[in-house]
């Protein structure tokens, strides 16, 4: 797969205290063109310096969002598929799409320092046939119509546009002009590593039921004065011995 990595800027800082949704500072020296829905003329990132954060996560997508430097202005919101990768590094990962000379290069996938898995974006299907003849690598893609542009930036999970996201059909195009489940060119991660990263349900401990057993009891068939009787004289012969061996000792 023809693939260019880069190794981005992220601050240790940074990842660290925002995990949750996995901000990372990038900064392209070059220009990069990027899928999803963008703000009108940001259909291509100049170089710079950008923020990238997950906005909505699910076991099998994921919602990202492209910030400016201080995080004033959302530029993009783009769909995404984990993509599972051998070995993970302590630097944050970016690859692109190869482009012919004197073009950007294209947004392909995004890994966060320290993750087995990552981000691999997804294109209109248009763009995406174009992509994969050009680069000779499979693209994905979705056939859900959605706006190229919007004038506001998408600033909550909830807005129709991310909604259509999250369900939004999601195939993947071959350079031989196959079109392909998702499945067959993306390896999905363990299910157990998408296990670990959502929140942990409370745990409930139930305990297996105890069987009350009614304590058995012997028929009282007796009078207890026989024993008493006994017992008396037990006293009275234990008192006299003791007096015996006092007017001994005497």
């Amino acid at each position: 797969m023809c693939c260019v990595a880069l190794m981005g800027a992220a601050l240790a800082p940074s990842a660290k205290a925002d995990e949750w949704n996995k901000k990372t500072v990038i900064t392209f020296s070059g220009p990069v063109e990027i899928p999803g829905v963008h703000l009108t003329g940001w259909g291509v990132l100049p170089a710079g310096t950008y923020v990238f954060k997950i906005l909505a996560s699910q076991s099998d997508r994921h919602i990202v969002q492209i910030f400016n430097q201080d995080e004033t202005a959302i530029y993009a919101t783009i769909l995404a598929i984990p993509n599972y990768r051998l070995k993970a590094t302590d630097k944050t990962v970016i690859t692109f799409s190869e482009r012919p000379a004197g073009e950007p290069e294209a947004l392909r996938a995004w890994f966060y320092p320290g993750r087995n898995w990552g981000e691999e974006f997804v294109y209109p299907k248009a763009r995406a046939i174009e992509l994969a003849k050009t680069t000779n690598t499979p693209v994905l893609f979705t056939t859900a119509e959605m706006p190229a542009e919007v004038a506001e930036p998408i600033k909550s999970a909830d807005a129709p546009v991310v909604v259509e996201l999250k369900r939004a059909p999601i195939m993947a195009y071959k350079p031989s002009g196959e079109e392909v489940q998702v499945a067959e060119v993306v390896t999905a991660p363990p299910a157990e590593t998408l296990v670990a990263e959502a929140p942990a349900a409370p745990v409930v401990l139930m305990a297996p039921p105890v069987e009350t057993v009614q304590e058995k009891k012997l028929p009282e068939t007796a009078s207890t004065l026989p024993l008493i009787a006994v017992l008396g004289l037990l006293s009275l012969g234990a008192a006299f011995a003791v007096r015996a061996v006092q007017i001994r000792v005497q």
